[in-house]
């Protein structure tokens, strides 16, 4: 499914996808390489979604306590309108955004604003050091035994109700803000690269298979078992001035660096970079890239690891001063259409065997305390997984296309391994395409069909609550993604003004002979 890596890559490959900058006079006087010939009505807002010291912090199978505040966790949306429709593409700082959640918002913002549910994008960054909006969803286990019902609700990470409802109010209310914010901006697009902050961590190993992280220095290493995607996806919205109001980015790596306390993670530095050179009150959506198995941990780096601080810092810097380069760089003026696409997939989930369920259920009823907490961990997952399997055996997985211009964000609800994200990327007709994982709904770990055959596994492929869809799932995505896609039609990038003729009269002050004395 891949071709090259992330070492592979040309960076002049990127360089020629950048639409460079222009001023903004020059633009709005000269002439327009695309059909739009009016500027996009664009607007951004932001709304707080800072969980409270006490509250759980997602990303585990079991229960942990946020203790400290690091930075705050946001919503950050905006509203792109052609004037015959409108697209919101929402960032959140959250582990993920339950599916439930997305439908209400959706119905609310289209109730209020007119704007089509299905034309609304809502992201999660998969924050680690966020809130409690998963991963155990309120009543998903009311149908089982009470033993299932403790081991999901007392001994696993659960989202909080209230918090949900904060988290969902403030999605729609940065929506609805961001849609009365619409004024007309010039619009660019453009793709920079970064390969030294993300790492695949998955790796073939000696005995035959695949493992995730298996540390450095570890000689049964042989190679990484996939790619990255160095690729920064950046789209910058500007005023009259020249002045960057907004701007959504996309890169794929697992935000985990984790800084200490409640944290929007690498996330904070990356909008810090930006707004250090463009002003404090610009607001950058953030969506992830496919990043199931891309993280920061570089195991094949010789020298030790950073410390948490220091590792967002170095992601978020480098992922921030990449999207600097573009926006200081990107032509840009009208920038149309706008348009969306959906389709909802029915997935199966993977039934794990009798005999696997049986052990399952023998280990978690000794507790965490009478086995392996590893091993006790996902026999608890297992008996979960059985208990959803009786009430979904199959499970809605929302594949979504939002075209803005030349560009078009093809979603899918996973944490999807990067292997499909270049391969949508490949077969999209737009000039700028960028996938976004864990949007519109979450269903754990996708896996590449090789990672889940007998040359796979690792961490990613084990069967848990979380992560459980069939073999074929991600490419059932991606060929969604790819048809819903290639369903629209790529606008044109803008383009700078031509000089002036010239006059046949060069510089004076360098149209002299050399002055020796």
């Amino acid at each position: 499914m891949w071709e090259v890596t992330g070492a592979e890559m040309n960076r002049r490959d990127f360089l020629t996808r950048v639409t460079l900058a222009a001023p903004m006079a020059a633009i709005l006087a000269g002439g327009r390489a695309q059909a739009a010939t009016s500027l996009l009505r664009v607007g951004y807002a932001e709304t707080d979604i800072t969980p409270d010291i006490g509250m759980e912090q997602p990303g585990g199978y079991g229960k942990v306590f946020h203790q400290h505040f690091h930075d705050a966790c946001k919503v950050r949306a905006s509203v792109f309108d052609d004037g015959a429709k409108r697209v919101a593409v929402v960032g959140t700082d959250t582990l993920m955004i339950p599916r439930r959640l997305v439908l209400k918002v959706r119905d609310a913002i289209e109730r209020k604003s007119g704007i089509d549910g299905d034309a609304i994008l809502i992201g999660a960054s998969h924050s680690h050091s966020s809130g409690p909006v998963g991963m155990v969803q309120p009543g998903e286990f009311d149908h089982a035994s009470k033993f299932v019902q403790e081991l999901a609700y007392e001994k696993s990470s659960a989202a909080d109700p209230k918090f949900l409802k904060y988290v969902e109010d403030q999605i729609i209310s940065a929506v609805l803000q961001a849609n009365g914010k619409r004024r007309e901006l010039a619009c660019g697009v453009g793709s920079g690269y970064e390969k030294e902050a993300a790492f695949n961590r998955r790796f073939r190993m000696k005995n035959g298979r695949t493992q995730t992280h298996p540390r450095q220095g570890n000689p049964d290493i042989i190679r990484p078992a996939g790619p990255t995607d160095p690729e920064v996806g950046v789209i910058g919205s500007f005023d009259e001035d020249g002045n960057l109001i907004g701007c959504i980015v996309n890169y794929a790596c697992h935000a985990t660096t984790s800084p200490g306390g409640i944290s929007a993670n690498w996330i904070y530095y990356l909008e810090k970079t930006i707004r250090g050179v463009f002003g404090q009150g610009v607001i950058v959506v953030f969506v992830a890239g496919a990043n199931g198995d891309i993280t920061q941990v570089d195991n094949l780096s010789p020298y030790a690891s950073p410390g948490r601080e220091e590792w967002a810092r170095l992601v978020g810097a480098r992922v921030g001063a990449e999207a600097v380069k573009v926006l200081a760089s990107m032509h840009t003026g009208p920038m149309g259409p706008v348009d969306s696409a959906v389709e909802v997939l029915k997935i199966p989930r993977r039934v794990p065997s009798p005999e696997n369920l049986k052990k399952a259920i023998e280990v978690a009823k000794q507790g965490p305390d009478g086995a392996d907490p590893s091993v006790w961990t996902f026999a608890k997952e297992t008996v979960m997984l059985d208990a959803l399997i009786a009430k979904t055996p199959v499970v809605d997985a929302e594949v979504q296309a939002i075209q803005i211009g030349p560009a078009v964000f093809v979603t899918d609800p996973a944490e999807y391994f990067v292997e499909y994200g270049l391969d949508i990327k490949k077969r999209s007709k737009f000039p700028f395409t960028y996938p976004v994982e864990l949007a519109n709904g979450c269903v754990g770990y996708v896996p590449t069909e090789e990672a889940l055959s007998e040359t796979g596994g690792g961490y990613e492929t084990r069967l848990t609550s979380y992560s459980n869809l069939e073999r074929t799932a991600g490419t059932q995505m991606a060929d969604a993604g790819v048809r819903l896609a290639n369903s629209l039609t790529p606008g044109k990038s803008p383009v700078r003004a031509p000089h002036a003729p010239f006059t046949a009269e060069g510089w004076s002050y360098g149209s002299v002979p050399a002055q020796l004395q």
